[in-house]
């Protein structure tokens, strides 16, 4: 079996990075009580766990890089299966390691708003001012023609933009053809939702992040993936971006390539004997294609770099954003945001009112097969209820209790999270590199998670951030 030998030797060791948290330390389980110090024997349970969830034969997965903070420290970082497969020999692929990065999917919303929140604090936006002042054209809802689009709706997707026009489009388009009646792509204005204004409701999409990092080009003149690079990635001595075709020789082979065992064309077929099919990132086979060549107008179309999906990182990176956010916007003795900023940024700015002021919702909870998912929302950020049902809810670990901040991904095959406590500092972090299955028959048992990843974060969860080994 194509996993067999890492995680043979995954279920037997124990890799513990970082200091564990002291033994006197104040943290505490949901009950209130002190947490156990972690133990070696608890975090070999959680690899011989998370090596099984891999290698499940009847719900099998690429790779998985998972990492855990308790008491805001790194405790626990490890990687089971494979990062790139030699499609005629794929015994003989690349296991995924501590530097392997991922295309996080929807992760990426979260580090865009960093890069928004920065420009903020810089002065150069303003979350409750009209886009359009930055774009140089007007931005209106055709329904609710009297009500600006602000920066603050984008981010806590209440802007009534929608992805039933698209949300995505190559470097030469100008989104002004896309949003203004009359342009050559604003069709039927699919893109505008007819049953609430700007700010009144939310609904989870994709577009709202391309027009916002449009936006931060407008404000600073720089490319997109270069901004985000001068604002969050370089101070923070972070790897990867949005950018893979200017990534380095090392970086680009040590990019998980996304996998899943489903025809790339014609019905979309799952067949779980059949090969491993590349999605995304198969750099192994060709080198990526620039997002945005010479050509490419500043703040004409941010959608064509990937701000709603296309950051590639590791989970160690991943967990030093995540540190900073837990540590009020300081990383290593840098300020990278200010305090009140990270407060903000994690506010709950809407939460779901299935009556609202009219006895009508204030949103959308479900996302496709995903119900009750969204119920709370900050800054780029989702705010967990922990609210859980069979195949519902938003409940991050069959304990419960956990009312988390962070942000989730699944494209590509990829399913990610990120989580946090930010006053407890505990958090958890997963990438998984592609099912061998269909994840829609495998549905979660207490939330709207796929089942794989409610065992991940179950395992996590007692495993490294409580300490159990049993």
């Amino acid at each position: 079996m194509l996993f067999s030998p890492p995680l043979a030797k995954a279920a037997s060791v124990a890799v513990l990075l970082g200091a564990l948290a002291s033994g006197g330390c104040v943290n505490v389980q949901p009950s209130g009580a002190p947490l156990p110090q972690a133990s070696d024997a608890a975090h070999a349970r959680l690899d011989a766990e998370l090596a099984a969830v891999v290698a499940d034969k009847a719900h099998p997965l690429m790779s998985l890089s998972a990492l855990v903070v308790r008491d805001g420290k790194i405790v626990y970082h490890r990687q089971f299966g494979m990062r790139w497969i030699d499609p005629a020999r794929p015994e003989q692929g690349k296991p995924a390691d501590a530097a392997t990065m991922y295309r996080i999917a929807s992760i990426s919303k979260l580090a865009t708003t960093l890069g928004v929140l920065r420009l903020v604090e810089e002065g150069k936006l303003d979350l409750d001012a009209d886009i359009g002042g930055y774009l140089g054209y007007r931005v209106r809802n055709p329904h609710f023609p009297g009500d600006p689009v602000t920066l603050r709706m984008l981010l806590t997707h209440t802007s009534s933009l929608r992805d039933d026009g698209g949300y995505y489009w190559e470097a030469g388009v100008d989104l002004k053809d896309v949003l203004t009646p009359g342009g050559a792509l604003y069709g039927s204005g699919a893109m505008w939702a007819k049953n609430a204004k700007p700010g009144a409701y939310f609904q989870y999409a994709n577009l709202p992040w391309g027009i916002a990092a449009t936006v931060m080009e407008r404000a600073s003149g720089e490319r997109f993936d270069r901004l985000m690079a001068r604002l969050i990635l370089q101070p923070m001595g972070l790897r990867g971006g949005f950018h893979p075709a200017d990534f380095s020789a090392e970086d680009l082979a040590n990019t998980a390539t996304l996998y899943r065992k489903r025809e790339a064309t014609g019905f979309e077929r799952w067949d779980i004997a059949g090969p491993w099919i590349p999605q995304v990132d198969d750099y192994g086979k060709s080198p990526p294609v620039p997002r945005a060549g010479p050509g490419y107008v500043v703040g004409s179309n941010g959608t064509a770099i990937g701000p709603a999906g296309g950051l590639r990182i590791s989970a160690a990176d991943l967990g030093r954003i995540m540190l900073m956010l837990m540590n009020k916007g300081m990383h290593e003795g840098k300020r990278i945001l200010k305090p009140e900023t990270v407060d903000l940024m994690l506010k709950t700015a809407w939460q779901r009112d299935d009556k609202g002021r009219n006895g009508d919702p204030n949103g959308e909870s479900g996302f496709g097969r995903h119900l009750d998912f969204f119920n709370a929302w900050g800054l780029g950020t989702q705010r967990f209820l922990d609210l859980s049902g069979p195949n519902r809810g938003d409940r991050l670990a069959e304990d419960g209790g956990l009312k988390w901040a962070g942000h989730l991904g699944d494209a590509w095959g990829l399913t990610s999270a990120m989580v946090f406590d930010p006053e407890r500092k505990n958090g958890m972090i997963y990438f998984v590199g592609g099912p061998g299955f269909n994840p829609e028959t495998y549905p979660g048992v207490y939330s709207s998670f796929y089942r794989h990843e409610e065992l991940i974060l179950t395992a996590l969860y007692r495993r490294a951030v409580l300490g159990r080994a049993e």
